[in-house]
């Protein structure tokens, strides 16, 4: 099993908060963190899926009365959103008797449907936590070399730690099924899996590339407008992201759509048959699902004032990933597979034009170096442990 980095942080935000949100895709891991936190305190663990235990907290202020003395850890807890309302109440109470923290933990796989319950009813009582799948830094502090096996099967713990690449794949495969057939219709959206599977692969074939929902609506025959909720439906779920272009005032033409990306590395190529390493350098989405996988793991790391962007124009500027900071720091960050990386001058053009503070190409070598005006290369672990450190 793989350390994970946020069980640490989770501990640390239940210290000080009465309730901590912990939200992720299904099977990335939460409700293993949370079991093992459950270890060393007080808890009770409650799976609302579980037809049982989504009685036993049907009267949520009865079980804590009874349990109140315990972590209370209720699983897939959008399953039961109008709990959030009582449990306002009920930190309040515990509250005025001084115990300001560690009352609950929840698991979410359906941000959206946290954010918008969690956030109307427990605003100041609620800390918000997103665990990612395994990334680099995670993968290489117990597994030393090459992380291409990270890369090829993605970050999801039981892809990433099968016997076999098939192995792996034929979880994958499963992994989508199982959301297509069963846990998207829970959700309540009435969309044909066929339908919503064709899209998703369309996404991945496209990997990194700038939404055009006209041209995936004539693909799909439906209308842009549907194309919009699918969507949306995919980046609530936190299987898709959609990455929002830099279009402050520059006095130039700007690209102004999202560029979207399939989250999940091994998802992308199990979306496109890409069954092993040899496959995948073959494939014309190679460099896509590089470059995917390399802003997924950096911003795993980010700090939560690093606001992330990317900036291209009609003429050919363009940056892969901008972060920026709180105070209006700017981070350029370009992304090459090379071992010996160049830059278009396109890149040096946008850096100028958002004034970037720092210019990094995060490339496929183990070494950092200078590049000229001003660009360090640099691996992606280095500039992972670099965002890190910017948190302290």
């Amino acid at each position: 099993m793989i350390k994970r980095r946020l069980e640490n942080k989770i501990r640390e935000s239940l210290q000080r908060s009465p309730s901590v949100a912990l939200m992720g895709p299904r099977q990335v891991g939460k409700t293993t963190i949370a079991l093992n936190i459950s270890e060393n305190i007080p808890s009770i663990y409650l799976d609302l899926e579980n037809m049982l235990d989504l009685e036993r907290v049907r009267d949520i202020t009865a079980f804590h009365e009874e349990n109140r003395e315990k972590l209370i850890i209720l699983d897939e807890v959008q399953r039961k959103p109008e709990m959030f309302a009582s449990l306002r109440g009920i930190i309040d109470k515990e509250r005025r008797k001084g115990n300001k923290a560690g009352q609950f933990l929840f698991l979410g796989s359906a941000s959206i449907d946290l954010l918008q319950q969690s956030s109307e009813s427990l605003a100041g009582r609620i800390a918000y936590i997103e665990l990612h799948g395994i990334d680099v830094l995670e993968y290489t502090a117990q597994n030393s070399g090459l992380i291409t096996p990270l890369w090829l099967r993605g970050g999801f713990p039981e892809s990433l730690l099968a016997a076999s690449d098939q192995d792996s794949l034929k979880w994958r495969r499963d992994f989508i099924k199982t959301y297509l057939e069963r846990d998207i219709p829970q959700l309540g959206p009435r969309i044909p899996a066929q339908t919503l599977e064709r899209f998703w692969t369309m996404l991945a074939h496209n990997q990194g590339g700038v939404m055009n929902a006209a041209q995936l609506a004539r693909n799909l025959e439906v209308s842009a407008v549907t194309v919009g909720r699918y969507l949306d439906l995919m980046v609530d779920l936190l299987l898709v992201r959609r990455l929002q272009p830099w279009t402050f005032n520059v006095g130039k033409r700007l690209v102004r759509a999202p560029k979207i990306y399939v989250r999940d590395s091994g998802i992308t190529h199990a979306l496109l048959n890409i069954s092993t390493y040899n496959d995948l350098l073959g494939h014309p989405v190679v460099g896509g699902s590089w470059e995917g996988f390399v802003i997924e793991n950096l911003l795993s790391v980010a700090p939560s004032n690093a606001l992330p962007f990317y900036y291209g124009t009609p003429g050919g500027a363009e940056i892969d990933l901008i972060l920026e900071f709180s105070g209006s720091e700017k981070w350029a960050i370009e992304v090459k597979r090379s071992s010996a990386p160049s830059l278009s001058k396109g890149f040096h053009i946008a850096c100028e034009d958002i004034k970037a503070d720092r210019r990094y190409v995060v490339y496929s070598g183990n070494e950092r170096f200078p590049m000229r005006e001003g660009v360090i290369a640099i691996p992606l672990h280095d500039l992972m442990q670099e965002l890190l450190n910017t948190k302290k």
